[in-house]
């Protein structure tokens, strides 16, 4: 009787700790959970970036999370259904305020399933159809890769499967899915918890984009922002409260009076999207000519660029890596025949950095667009980051210059395009020296004393983007008027990163949390080599069943050797 006693006293002390360790393993100090865990991978993949911890931590409201990624998928859908939760999981382990479940939206009778698809396609939730291999043969399956957060009654759907890029692997595509996923969980938490909307403001006055060119990236940018125009000259300065400015190809010179706005907006921490084409050219105005003398737009803007650190060159970036124009070549019947040729001058560029801005980004494809030097030296630090480059076979022509088409009539010459990584694309960072110290007329000062403002020599910490072409921003519109999506080369019928290059950089440039450094996170594929693999497959073989048993009969041999001289004696 006393054993028995004993033994269930020792059962129920071992049961009460081993509850007491459960308790205080998943209890929070300062809101962190006592249990933790080691990420022991190379690139850190399992380890939460600063700004993103500081979001979590601050976050002291509820919030829940639906993952439409319940039920059984191939593979590379599966490894994202537990991507997705893991980082949910470790999103919970920083702020107790997450909550998240798994749905299927597939679920339900078929009008369930299409009333619930009509709302999410008003919501602009568009499934991918997915063909899945079965027993009674393949099916077609509307798949939605999305996580709806909610807070409160406020409500951000996030997109976490990455586009098809042709060329790419799938499994290619689908590590940057996973590699994106701390970035557009931190990026919508972030967008539901923001008092107010900062404002981004597109430039007017200079011959700039009209809003129908700009519409498609407009209304991407209003799903963060408030987005609206403002007229350079009608204003005395440019407003504070406006967080960005987007400068979208002008055409017309910057008068003094508008250079000094600009330079007192970035002074006192503005920042600006520079998109300026240094040459007037397009597509237009070469057709039906045999040559064409393109010109250089006189912006006024050289000097102040240039005190800022970068300064556009006099020319034009050809490169092979480049989009396709259609020319007519011959007639059918009394149809002109058209072919496809590849057009130096529409540059395919893809980002060479793993920037947080243009990481995991496919091509960019900008049109005539010129080179940047970043030599110019600043009066303050100025930290210079490039974006966008031409490709290792690339080349300029300077102005002045005779354009046509007839060379595309001929193979183009790789030996001719001999220069390499030629700047397109630019980030300024840091504190900016002012144009107009020492240089204040009557007028600026009269400006400032109205206005109430104190001139400024030197910028507060703020930041700007350069890039060496303003069609980038724009979006083809019908003859009918109707609006086509950003970066959609009409003649290569395909979606090039246009759109999401320029909201990358905005999305930069207003990032005040931090969180844009988990778009730079990197999650490193690790792909089996089949080739070698194929070819060393029996070395392997043996290698994996004939060592074991070999070491098996090695120990087997010496453990009977050392028995039988032990008991022998």
């Amino acid at each position: 009787m006393k054993r028995s006693t004993q033994t269930i006293i020792q059962f129920f002390l071992g049961l009460a700790v081993f509850i007491l360790l459960n308790v205080v393993a998943n209890s929070r100090i300062g809101g962190r959970p006592l249990y933790g865990s080691l990420d022991l991978t190379e690139e850190k993949r399992y380890t939460l970036t600063p700004g993103t911890e500081t979001l979590l931590e601050n976050q002291k409201e509820v919030l829940f999370a639906r993952v439409m990624l319940e039920g059984e998928f191939p593979a590379g859908f599966k490894r994202l259904q537990e991507a997705t939760r893991e980082m949910l999981e470790d999103f919970r382990s920083v702020c107790p305020y997450l909550e998240y479940e798994f749905y299927d939206p597939n679920q339900g009778s078929v009008d369930e399933i299409n009333t619930r698809r009509e709302k999410f396609k008003e919501a602009g939730i568009i499934p991918v159809n997915l063909r899945v291999k079965g027993v009674d043969g393949t099916s077609t399956t509307a798949i939605y890769p999305y996580v709806i957060f909610n807070l409160g009654e406020r409500t951000v759907p996030v997109n976490i499967l990455e586009n098809e890029v042709p060329g790419v692997p799938s499994d290619v595509i689908l590590n940057n899915a996973v590699a994106l996923l701390e970035y557009k969980f931190a990026s919508a938490i972030q967008q539901l918890n923001r008092a107010y909307s900062p404002i981004i403001a597109f430039s007017s006055g200079q011959g700039e984009l009209p809003p129908i060119q700009t519409a498609d990236l407009e209304k991407e940018l209003r799903k963060s922002y408030d987005v609206g125009h403002l007229d350079l000259d009608s204003v005395a300065v440019i407003p504070a409260e406006i967080a960005a400015l987007v400068v979208a190809k002008p055409t017309l010179p910057f008068s003094e009076n508008t250079k000094f706005k600009l330079d007192q907006y970035v002074m006192n921490g503005g920042k600006v999207l520079w998109l300026l084409d240094r040459v007037a050219v397009d597509l237009d105005s070469l057709q039906g000519r045999k040559n064409y003398f393109p010109k250089a737009y006189e912006l006024n803007l050289d000097d102040l660029l240039f005190r800022y650190g970068v300064r556009m060159n006099d020319d034009l970036v050809l490169d092979l890596r480049s989009t396709r124009i259609p020319l007519a070549t011959g007639m059918v019947g009394d149809a002109p025949q058209f072919d496809l040729f590849r057009y130096p001058y529409h540059v395919l560029a893809l980002p060479r950095s793993n920037h947080p801005i243009v990481r995991s980004l496919d091509g960019v494809n900008l049109f005539y667009p010129s080179s940047l030097d970043l030599s110019p030296r600043t009066k303050t630090p100025v930290e210079k980051t490039i974006l966008l480059m031409s490709s290792e076979n690339a080349r300029y022509q300077k102005l002045p210059m005779s354009m046509d088409f007839g060379f595309l009539r001929y193979d183009l010459d790789p030996a001719k395009f001999d220069r390499d990584s030629l700047v397109l694309a630019a980030l300024l960072e840091g504190t900016f020296p002012s144009m107009y110290e020492n240089r204040l007329t009557a007028e600026n000062e009269a400006v400032l004393d109205q206005m109430g403002v104190t001139f400024r020599k030197e910028s507060v910490s703020t930041g700007m983007i350069v890039v060496a072409d303003g069609d980038v921003a724009a979006n083809p519109v019908r003859a009918d008027g109707s609006v086509l999506p950003l970066g959609l080369n009409v003649f290569e019928k395909y979606q090039f990163s246009n759109k999401a290059f320029l909201v990358n950089c905005l999305e930069y440039l207003l990032d005040e949390g931090g969180i844009i450094q988990a778009r730079g996170k990197e999650v490193r594929l690790r792909m089996l080599n089949t080739e070698r693999a194929e070819a060393e497959s029996q070395y392997w073989r043996l290698l994996n069943i004939g060592l074991p048993v070999v070491l098996l009969l090695l120990f087997g041999l010496l453990f009977t050797f050392l028995r039988r001289r032990k008991y022998a004696r």
